[in-house]
């Protein structure tokens, strides 16, 4: 009688155990097929819907462009560097300038950088997605960034001020490291 009693109980153990496994290799299995139909949506995705509109075709009534900065990357700042990445939308980034290059669709534009509200600024078209100046002193700063039109023209709203501290025990000076073998880096030691 113990015997059969055991027999069952192990019979129903098996049975609970086999259940409980699955309902489990039933929850994977949703959980894979939801996850692989979610990352599947940008691969269905047009690329007009994931880059844009075409460069042959003009877009009538383009959004605005917008300009999103992130704060300095704090490892630059301990260096006396700034380094901030920024990204555009609804606007390429290209070295093209002057009043009829307004017209281009898909709209182009580049970047005004400004330092410690000095006079003079410096344009950037090159669309590396950081900002990068070096040799700050230890101090506060601030670094404008603007995004114009190829005319130079600031759009509405889309000028971003960052605001950041250089701390005291930073080096005196940085350079880049040589990106090629037997090529200096600019503003590098022997210069």
């Amino acid at each position: 009688m113990l015997r059969q009693i055991r027999k069952m109980f192990c019979a129903e153990k098996i049975c609970l155990l086999t259940e409980s496994v699955m309902k489990i290799y039933r929850a994977l299995i949703i959980v894979c097929c939801g996850a692989f139909a979610s990352g599947n949506a940008t691969a269905h995705q047009t690329a007009k819907q994931f880059r844009g509109g075409s460069p042959y075709v003009p877009i009538n009534s383009e959004p605005p462009p917008k300009l999103i900065v992130d704060p300095p990357l704090p490892e630059g700042l301990k260096l006396g560097v700034f380094w901030a990445q920024y990204r555009v939308e609804n606007l390429r980034i290209v070295p093209v300038f002057g009043a009829a290059a307004k017209d281009v669709s898909p709209r182009v534009g580049h970047l005004h950088v400004i330092v410690d509200d000095l006079p003079w600024w410096w344009a950037d078209a090159s669309d590396t997605n950081t900002v990068d100046i070096a040799n700050f002193p230890p101090g506060p700063h601030k670094v404008r960034i603007q995004l114009v039109d190829p005319d130079h023209t600031v759009f509405p709203g889309q000028e971003k001020t960052i605001n950041f501290v250089i701390p005291e025990t930073g080096p005196a000076g940085h350079s880049h490291p040589a990106t090629l073998t037997g090529y200096p880096s600019v503003g590098g030691e022997g210069e």
